[in-house]
C-alpha cells in the first residue's frame, strides 16, 4: 500500500475539489444541505442507479415533504411511493427512523455520525454521508465508490468483501478528508467512482487525480479493489396463480414473515413446498396438488391451466425467482374467508403497492392473452 505525505494529501484535496467544483454532478439532493433530503437520497441510492433514483426521490419528497409527513404516513402510501425501487425494508426503516426523530428527538437531527447510527436503518456509510454533507463533520463516507477509488489510488489489497475491511479503509481515509469541506470531499469521491474510476471500463488516463493513482502507474487498475465473489443467488421456482372471477383478479398481501411484506401480488406457491419428499414430481403433479390444497384449505375449487412461455424471472439479492404462471377463470365469486386476499378489477390493480415480480407477471399474462389487461 502506498502512503502519502502531508503535502501529497493537501495537493490531492485541492485537485479533487477543484475538479468537483467544475464538473461535479448537478443532482437534486445537492441543492442545499437539508439532512432529510440527503438521507432519503442516500437510502434510495443503495443498490439503485442515480438516473433511476431521481424521479423516485422527487416524487417521494412531494409525497412526504417533511419528516413528520413520513412518520405519520399510511403504510400503503409509503409502499406505493417506494414501488419499483426494490429492497422494500429500506422504506419501512425510513419510516421507523422518522418516527424516532419525531418522538425521541422532537424532529431535530443528531449531528454526529455516531449519534446518527442510533437511528433505525442508518449504518456507518449513511451516517457519515449525512454528518459530513449536512453538518460539516470531518468523517469519510465509505461506500463502494470510496472502496474502489482509494483501493486504486493507494493500492490497498484488503478484501472489501470482509466486514472488517470497512474499518481499515475508514482509518486510512479519515486523515485525507478535507477538514474545511468534508461533504464536498465525500461527494467528489462518489462522482469520481462513478465516472473515471468505475468498476468496469475505467478511464484512468483522463482522471483528474491520475497523478495520485498508484494502480495506474503500476498498470494494475483492474486488480483493485480486491473482492471475493459472492455466492450466486439461490434458484426459487414458484407458481403464480392468475385467478379471475366476476369480481376481478385474486390478489393477496404478503405477510410479515415473507419477503416483500405488505405488497400485493397474485398468489404465489413455492414449488419445493408441494412435494418435499418427491423430487420426481411433474408439472401435472404440481398442478394437481395445488388444486387439491385450494379446495381443502381455502374452499375454492380451481381448474388450473398452464400459461405458455418461459417462467417470469426476477432476481433479489440472494434469490432468483422463476415463476410459472397458472390461470383459472371462476364462474362465480367464492368467499375468501380462509385466504387473506381480495378480488380486484384489472384496471384497479396498479393502484395497489406492487413488487416488481408482480408487474412482470401481469405483463406476461396480458401478452399471452393478447389483451390490454391491467392498464
Amino acid at each position: 500500500m502506498e502512503k502519502w505525505s502531508a503535502a501529497t494529501v493537501r495537493d490531492f484535496r485541492k485537485t479533487l475539489l477543484a475538479w468537483y467544483d467544475d464538473e461535479g454532478r448537478d443532482l437534486p439532493w445537492r441543492h442545499g444541505r437539508n439532512p432529510y433530503h440527503t438521507w432519503i437520497s442516500e437510502v434510495m441510492l443503495q443498490q439503485t442507479q442515480v438516473n433511476t433514483v431521481i424521479p423516485y426521490y422527487q416524487n417521494f419528497l412531494a409525497t412526504f415533504p417533511t419528516i413528520e409527513d413520513l412518520a405519520t404516513a399510511e403504510e400503503a402510501t409509503l409502499l406505493k411511493a417506494w414501488q419499483g425501487l426494490g429492497y422494500y425494508s429500506r422504506a419501512r426503516n425510513l419510516q421507523r427512523a422518522a418516527r424516532q426523530l419525531v418522538d425521541d428527538y422532537h424532529g431535530q437531527w443528531p449531528q454526529t455520525a455516531a449519534e446518527l447510527e442510533d437511528l433505525v436503518g442508518i449504518g456507518p456509510y449513511t451516517a457519515s454521508a449525512i454528518a459530513s454533507i449536512a453538518f460539516d463533520q470531518v468523517v469519510p463516507a465509505v461506500d463502494g465508490n470510496a472502496f474502489r477509488v482509494f483501493a486504486r489510488l493507494l493500492m490497498i489489497d484488503d478484501d472489501i468483501a470482509k466486514p472488517k475491511t470497512r474499518q481499515r479503509f475508514t482509518e486510512i481515509i479519515q486523515p485525507i478528508v478535507d477538514p474545511q469541506r468534508p461533504g464536498a470531499f465525500n461527494q467528489a469521491i462518489m462522482d469520481l467512482g462513478s465516472s473515471y474510476m468505475t468498476a468496469k471500463n475505467p478511464d484512468p488516463e483522463h482522471s483528474p487525480v491520475k497523478a495520485f493513482d498508484a494502480s495506474y502507474r503500476a498498470g494494475r487498475v483492474l486488480d483493485f479493489p480486491v473482492k471475493t465473489k459472492a455466492p450466486r443467488p439461490k434458484l426459487m421456482p414458484y407458481y403464480g396463480l392468475v385467478i379471475h372471477s366476476p369480481a376481478g383478479y385474486l390478489m393477496v398481501q404478503r405477510g410479515a414473515q415473507e419477503m416483500l411484506t405488505g405488497y400485493w401480488s397474485f398468489p404465489l406457491v413455492l414449488q419445493a413446498d408441494l412435494h418435499p419428499e418427491n423430487s420426481d414430481a411433474t408439472l401435472a403433479d404440481d398442478v394437481a396438488e395445488i388444486t387439491r390444497r385450494w379446495a381443502n384449505d381455502y374452499q375454492i375449487p380451481v381448474d388450473l391451466a398452464v400459461v405458455g412461455g418461459q417462467p417470469v424471472s426476477h432476481t433479489y439479492t440472494h434469490q432468483r425467482w422463476h415463476v410459472k404462471l397458472l390461470t383459472a377463470d371462476l364462474p362465480t365469486v367464492p368467499s375468501l374467508e380462509f385466504l387473506p386476499g381480495k378480488w380486484v378489477p384489472a384496471a384497479e390493480i396498479a393502484a395497489l403497492p406492487l413488487p416488481k415480480v408482480q408487474e412482470k407477471m401481469m405483463a406476461r399474462f396480458a401478452k399471452q392473452q393478447d389483451l390490454p389487461l391491467f392498464e
